[in-house]
């Protein structure tokens, strides 16, 4: 994109198949409106200016199925056929940001997301869609990429701070200041490849704070430093929402969408699978995670002289194998097991335990031919539990014991693993409600 699509009070047209750039359609707000979710407290208004407005957005990457990795190969088959196979990076994502907006983009590895900053940024071109952006572009997609080894860190910060945009003398003026907040006083006349790695990452940073530019593009750089300098980038994430730039974060921190952004977007496959509020988005994002688990089923089978162990596993409300529990939904239980001896009781027993593999509760349940059950060889015997959901939100173990006064003994460690779902936030492991009464009068 050019210097004069960026600048501005109004949203500048990108042709995403590279054409020069176009005047925004008048009637694109009439007829393509875009809504915006619901967002969190401090959030830009429905009023305010867009941003950046992505419709109907494309990407396809062609993947050879066969690879030639020298010319004596092509030389000798140059007529062999290249078969590709398509990516389809991004299939048609619209969404909108409004001016001031922190806005978060999560989702698994090879969702998009960095398809999508990269698209934004100018990297890649669309195959199909456009992008509006209104104002000054500054894309941070990997801190420290256009640093001279050879030069020192003044000299880098310089050629940096140009790069950016910004005049050799503004640069300058600056120069102090970028190494003050990268804590390098010391090492600033030093080249930079002789600098740790925590010191490189600290020194691109300090440089992106200096960037003038509406829009800030973030890919994964919030981990920087120590605890202490960690600490100063927040503040100065705080500091630029509080200034009302437009700031996209990609990132896998949940926390820090959480705690930085208004909305949040979820990709998967390459389509939009939630906008709105951070949290849940986060939400969404871990139970996309531990739903495609391959455990959700359980961990294997078990078997010792008198039973076998079939099916131990957590299921939804449907009966179908899962791997998550919402927030106050109970936790569903099936056991599954082939008596291979007579027994006139066994006792099926169950223990809770924490991703610290420390109990967190147990229970059991016996079954007794006096009960009316038939407790034959060959039999199957199937146990369904409900269990009241008041764990915090985590992942949890469930250990399955099953014996008898008959000789029947079997112990299944972690026989299968659920994470849970809590709108609380504790310390702890349980989440359980709970009420608080003060009283305060005179004392004496």
């Amino acid at each position: 994109m050019s210097e004069s699509d960026r600048l501005g009070g109004t949203l500048a047209l990108r042709d995403p198949h590279g054409a020069s750039p176009r005047d925004p359609d008048p009637t694109m707000a009439a007829n393509e409106e875009l809504t915006l979710e619901p967002t969190v407290p401090g959030a830009p208004g429905p009023d305010a200016p867009v941003a950046i407005r992505v419709e109907d957005l494309h990407k396809t990457f062609r993947i050879p199925t066969q690879r030639v990795d020298s010319l004596k190969e092509r030389a000798v088959h140059p007529f062999s056929s290249r078969d590709y196979r398509e990516l389809h990076a991004l299939d048609g994502i619209s969404f909108e940001i409004r001016q001031g907006e922190f806005f978060g983009i999560v989702g698994r590895n090879g969702s998009g997301k960095s398809t999508l900053l990269k698209l934004l940024a100018s990297i890649y071109r669309a195959d199909a869609g456009r992008i509006q952006i209104a104002g000054r572009l500054a894309p941070f997609i990997e801190l420290g990429v256009g640093f001279n080894q050879e030069l020192t860190a003044r000299e880098n910060v310089v050629l940096n701070g140009v790069m950016m945009g910004l005049t050799p003398k503004e640069v300058r003026e600056r120069q102090d200041s970028v190494i003050d907040f990268a804590e390098l006083h010391d090492f600033a006349d030093l080249k930079i490849k002789n600098f740790s790695s925590g010191m490189l990452v600290r020194l691109a940073f300090s440089v992106m704070l200096q960037a003038d530019a509406d829009v800030l593009l973030i890919d994964e750089v919030l981990a920087v430093g120590d605890a202490a300098f960690q600490q100063k980038c927040a503040d100065a994430f705080h500091q630029m929402k509080r200034e009302g730039k437009t700031i996209i974060l990609v990132t896998h921190d949940m926390s820090a969408v959480e705690q930085y952004c208004h909305r949040a977007l979820l990709l998967a496959d390459g389509n939009v699978q939630y906008i709105g509020s951070p949290a849940e988005a986060g939400h969404e994002y871990l139970k996309l995670n531990f739903e495609a688990d391959t455990t959700a089923a359980g961990l294997g089978t078990a078997e010792s002289d008198g039973v076998k162990l079939l099916t131990c596993q957590i299921e939804d409300e449907a009966g179908e194998p899962a791997m998550t529990v919402e927030d106050r939904e109970p936790v569903r239980i099936k056991v599954e097991m082939e008596l291979q001896r007579d027994a006139d009781a066994i006792n099926v027993g169950f223990t809770f335990a924490g991703a610290n593999d420390l109990g967190v509760f147990e229970f059991g349940e016996l079954l007794t031919r006096e009960a009316g059950y038939d407790l034959s060889a060959g039999k199957r015997v199937t146990v369904h539990v409900n269990v009241e959901n008041r764990f915090a939100a985590g992942r949890y173990f469930l250990h399955c014991g099953i014996h008898s006064p008959d000789g029947i003994a079997l112990y299944v460690h972690k026989a299968t693993t659920f994470v849970a779902f809590g709108s609380d936030e504790t310390r702890g492991v349980m989440s359980v409600d709970h009420r608080v009464e003060v009283e305060i009068e005179d004392a004496g």
